[in-house]
């Protein structure tokens, strides 16, 4: 009986001795020490965790009928680009390097308007007729001008001819030449002076054959092709200077239009010269495309606006002045490798998902969204290139997989 202890008291004896003399004594050889006496033990296995179960994809059951009478629309993902745009209000005008007013640079009175409003004329187009007394006075002085200017050449020329043979003297000589030159001037000046009060060089030169009775008149054309869009007289008005009205018409080439854009503060980083607008109308819904052309570098005093031109196109006069518009500036465009539309993309439990067009139906896979734009996203992982995914009524699948989650 006694025996039996021994081993225990032994195994007490040591413990108390390593504790005391070895305090940071491992704790394996306690263990050992302390457990010598109580006989052999099988050490029980130590307890594993439980492996947890690959978490199965969700997967949405359809045939193609189903899916053709839910309105899914498939494609298959790939590369695009990413666009931001920058949406503000915006104004079409007539654009001021295409608008001229046809004006008279002279007294007299209108005889006849050959144009009406809304009118195309071509450049150089007569569309008025004027009667001035200051245009058949100034015609008068340069015909006389030009006469005595070529008699008086003529002269020169004979008495230069006789200096060269020493026939004549050479004061005659130098007097006639003289005389030319100034005569010369005033010819040159009375030319100008039409110039000015709106004669061409053509109808210039056929004043010598022009009949007296219509010195008076003077046609008025048209700087520009395009379209009346005023009128500021009626025949038989007094027009000129002296407080009298300068202006006949307004004619505008629509050809080409500008946009008058309305840009915030905020906003005018993003905008710069040259980039691309799309502009669009509510009322009819044309679009049309161009390009910033002006940015005016002072703010609106009234708006605190930026005013930003864009010019666009319109062969077919399609864009009038005046319309109210809506504008997109495409502020950056990058290419992605993947790319899916906003629509293809859907929330389950907290992370982006999309579904892609399997055997069976459609399966939820969870993806990295990076960035995006107005339209789409780029898709940094979980997708590659050319797999088919739902991108139109993804919610339908999104609700079918939540009822076959809460009915099991």
């Amino acid at each position: 009986m006694l025996r039996r202890f021994i081993p225990v008291l032994l195994a007490l004896t040591c413990g108390f001795l390593i504790a005391t003399w070895w305090p940071d004594a491992p704790d394996a050889v306690r263990t050992m020490v302390t457990g010598a006496g109580k006989g052999p033990a099988a050490p029980g296995p130590e307890p594993q965790p439980a492996e947890a179960e690959p978490e199965k994809p969700a997967l949405v059951r359809l045939t193609d009928a189903q899916i053709a009478k839910a309105g899914i629309l498939m494609e298959a993902v790939g590369e695009g680009r990413l666009s931001r745009h920058l949406h503000v209000p915006g104004t079409v005008v007539p654009s001021a390097n295409l608008t001229a007013r046809i004006a008279v640079k002279t007294t007299g009175t209108v005889v006849e308007l050959r144009k009406g409003l809304g009118d195309r004329v071509a450049q150089g187009e007569v569309v008025a007729l004027l009667d001035s007394r200051e245009i058949a006075e100034s015609k008068g002085e340069y015909l006389a001008a030009r006469v005595s200017a070529e008699l008086q050449k003529a002269l020169y020329e004979r008495d230069k001819a006789l200096w060269d043979k020493r026939i004549s003297s050479e004061q005659q000589y130098l007097r006639s030449q003289a005389s030319y030159q100034d005569l010369k001037v005033k010819e040159d000046a009375a030319r100008r002076k039409l110039t000015f009060l709106g004669l061409s060089p053509a109808e210039i030169d056929a004043l010598p054959n022009q009949p007296e009775a219509q010195f008076e008149r003077q046609e008025i054309r048209s700087p520009i092709a395009g379209r009346i869009v005023e009128r500021r007289v009626d025949p038989g008005a007094a027009v000129g200077r002296d407080n009298l009205e300068t202006e006949l018409y307004s004619v505008v080439d629509l050809s080409k239009v500008w946009v008058d854009l309305a840009v915030s503060p905020g906003d005018m980083p993003l905008v710069r010269e040259g980039q691309a607008v799309t502009v669009r109308t509510e009322a009819t819904g044309e679009a049309a495309s161009g390009r910033i052309v002006f940015i005016v570098p002072v703010l609106d005093q009234n708006t605190r606006a930026a005013r930003v031109v864009a010019e666009l196109a319109n062969p077919d006069e399609t864009w009038r002045p005046g319309s109210f518009v809506t504008a997109e500036i495409l502020v950056s465009d990058k290419p992605v490798r993947v790319m899916v539309p906003a629509g293809a993309i859907q929330t389950l439990e907290g992370k982006p998902n999309v579904f892609v067009r399997v055997a069976d139906g459609f399966q939820a896979r969870p993806v990295t969204v990076g960035r995006s734009d107005d339209d789409g996203a780029e898709v940094t992982g979980g997708l590659e290139p050319g797999e088919p995914v739902a991108v139109a009524n993804s919610f339908t699948l999104k609700a079918e997989l939540g009822k076959a989650a809460a009915e099991d």
